[in-house]
């Protein structure tokens, strides 16, 4: 592998695609990034990032063939990174993927050099920014929060807070980027 592998992953209410989108708004035209599509078994909505909308039968038929770098279950829904999405890595060039906290330990299996982000808020920021968004009772988020809670991240991680302004927590992830 000759490109820079770079795992983003983070809680629900973190604010990782809006930090992914604003990355991909404020990167120089010669960072030679490849922004991995991924698999998901959701239909494509307006705001929703970019992504292949398959249903369960057709992701099991990928999954079954090896199509996929990566593959997880999450929320009741399936992710997959497909491997021609990782080609650009043999051309030097860096690769992100928006990844899960649950499958890190065998993203590392794959790739232990892949660089990991964890993009993370404070709880009371979290659980604002899911109840905001409506979309599960007070007792989901409660569990989504002790999720965010129990997880640790790995030594040598780097750690993007956005607790404040887009643009502050952007900043940040724009440094983590340029070390990498």
């Amino acid at each position: 592998m000759k490109g820079q592998l770079i795992y983003v992953m983070g809680p629900s209410g973190a604010g990782k695609d809006s930090l992914l989108a604003w990355l991909r708004n404020h990167l120089p035209a010669e960072a030679s990034v490849h922004w991995a599509r991924r698999t998901i078994t959701r239909p494509v909505r307006s705001g929703d990032e970019q992504h292949h909308s398959v249903d369960a039968q057709a992701f099991q038929r990928l999954c079954d063939t090896q199509a996929f770098a990566f593959d997880w279950e999450a929320n009741g829904l399936r992710y997959g990174v497909r491997h021609v999405e990782l080609a650009p890595l043999d051309a030097g060039c860096r690769v992100i993927v928006n990844g899960s906290r649950a499958y890190l330990s065998q993203a590392l299996i794959r790739f232990p050099e892949l660089e990991v982000i964890h993009v993370t808020a404070s709880v009371d920021t979290l659980r604002a920014r899911l109840l905001a968004r409506g979309r599960e009772t007070p007792a989901a988020v409660e569990a989504r929060i002790e999720r965010a809670l129990a997880f640790q991240a790995p030594a040598g991680a780097i750690e993007v807070y956005n607790d404040g302004s887009l643009e502050d927590a952007g900043l940040q992830f724009l440094r983590a980027f340029h070390r990498g």
